[in-house]
């Protein structure tokens, strides 16, 4: 490809009134409206006593916000992008980054706790609203997980030296809803200093997720998954309180390393993947490794009897290529193993319990669009700020998740990056006439259909509109 005409043909102004680069922010936006993102601010987020107006139009401002994250804003200097061009004849209330930033620093403790009420509740009308968690009442996965975002700057509330020596980071941590048939959404999330402790507040943290699930249609079974940092009494209990199970990697302590030596080499089944996946201590690509189960294994052994749990410990071993076999007794060639246990109640048969507990790491794909969107930047020196950006990128998150279910297979499964690229960065050019405003987009876009269909789900005709 070249261009069709000589360098000092092309001239460039911008001086067009009647543009908009982000057209795909009108349905967007609107069923972010038929879901009550706006009323659900106003009635839940109080900023009472914030100086200078900082807490008026709470509802404007977080609209806003989300609007900005949806197109691709990762800074608060970023959400300037909503008001270029024709975009105040779409949308009324846009508000000027430096107000919004105020906005964001007048938070304190409680009103992020505001702010994840109308999270949730959000979350739960997009779930009625499209078909965001297909199969939900069948079966459904709650993923915990935490991931470090590295700050800089001393002044940072909260950024402090944690996992990763010498770096500062803050230390959020998030929960996710999935079914066996869809990608997963963000049920909730908290911001936390730098050293927390993965596992601080976590049987609280998991008990909301869990109400979220059930809030977001998931009335069937539901089964909570996480690392070995969550693997303790409380997360447990927290699961059996909500009527949830549970499926928890263990690690290797002392008491799970016995169980594994007595478990008899008939036990072991083979498994093959069918894409290699990768070892999660040597990153190497495996594709076959065997699996075990005790069906009646009793944790946290040593405490308490109430806090004692009985369920099945579930092992898979593969290869330790890094380690030569060894050599018994009577000159045989022993393989050396790596063990990955995890403890769960599901009921599920022990390969399909096995497959689904792997299925976990669909949490990182979260945390890394995560990074790659709004969180590529926590954009305040003020902790709740950053608190009230996290809980503004997870609401931007599933508003892009439920558009993509509403306009095609394709896009309910695709990533945020491609839903931006394809329903939201069209550009338009506005037309009004009769009071009515047309958006004339680009012929021969390749996801006209798409975007089509997206828009007349989410907005009636205009004989309907006016009858109402």
């Amino acid at each position: 490809m070249q261009s069709s005409h000589a360098t000092s043909a092309v001239s460039a102004a911008f001086d067009e009134a009647n543009l908009v680069a982000y057209a795909g922010l009108v349905p967007v936006m609107r069923l972010a409206e038929r879901c009550g993102l706006a009323r659900l601010t106003a009635d839940k987020v109080k900023l009472r006593g914030a100086k200078n107006g900082a807490g008026a139009a709470a509802d404007a401002k977080v609209t806003s916000i989300v609007a900005g994250m949806a197109a691709g804003a990762d800074s608060i200097d970023d959400l300037d992008v909503l008001r270029h061009g024709a975009m105040p004849l779409l949308f009324a209330g846009i508000r000027a980054p430096s107000t919004l930033g105020t906005f964001l620093r007048s938070f304190t403790h409680g009103h992020a706790l505001q702010l994840h009420a109308v999270h949730r509740q959000f979350l739960a009308a997009l779930a009625a609203n499209t078909p965001l968690l297909p199969g939900a009442g069948e079966k459904a996965f709650i993923d915990v997980d935490s991931t470090h975002k590295r700050v800089y700057g001393r002044t940072k509330q909260g950024g402090e030296y944690g996992r990763f020596k010498g770096i500062r980071t803050l230390h959020p941590l998030l929960a996710t809803i999935c079914t066996p048939t869809s990608r997963p959404v963000i049920a909730t999330v908290r911001m936390r200093r730098g050293k927390a402790a993965d596992s601080r507040g976590a049987p609280k943290f998991v008990s909301e997720a869990l109400a979220t699930a059930r809030e977001a249609g998931c009335t069937g079974l539901r089964i909570l998954r996480a690392d070995s940092q969550f693997y303790n009494a409380g997360v447990i209990a927290a699961c059996r309180r909500a009527g949830a199970r549970f499926s928890l990697t263990t690690g290797m302590n002392p008491s799970i390393k016995r169980a594994i030596a007595a478990i008899d080499d008939t036990a072991w089944q083979q498994i093959t993947y069918p894409t290699a996946v990768p070892d999660p201590e040597s990153g190497e690509l495996i594709s076959d490794a065997e699996v075990a189960e005790i069906p009646a294994y009793t944790a946290f052994a040593g405490r308490k009897k109430a806090d004692r749990v009985t369920a099945r410990l579930i092992v898979r071993r593969v290869r330790d290529l890094a380690k030569p076999a060894t050599i018994g007794e009577q000159g045989e060639l022993f393989p050396a193993w790596r063990y990955h246990p995890f403890f769960t109640d599901n009921p599920a048969p022990t390969l399909q319990a096995e497959r689904e507990h792997r299925h976990h790491a669909v949490v990182e794909q979260v945390i890394a669009d995560s990074k790659n969107s709004a969180l590529a930047h926590l954009p305040s020196g003020h902790f709740h700020a950053n608190a009230a950006w996290l809980t503004l990128w997870a609401m931007a998150y599933n508003l892009l998740r439920a558009t993509g279910a509403l306009t095609s297979a394709f896009h309910a499964k695709a990533t945020t990056a491609t839903l931006r690229a394809h329903l939201v960065h069209v550009p338009a050019r506005i037309a009004r006439s009769a009071r009515r405003l047309t958006l004339h987009l680009p012929q021969r876009w390749p996801w006209q259909h798409a975007w089509t269909r997206l828009f007349d789900t989410v907005h009636p005709p205009p004989e309907a509109a006016r009858r109402h």
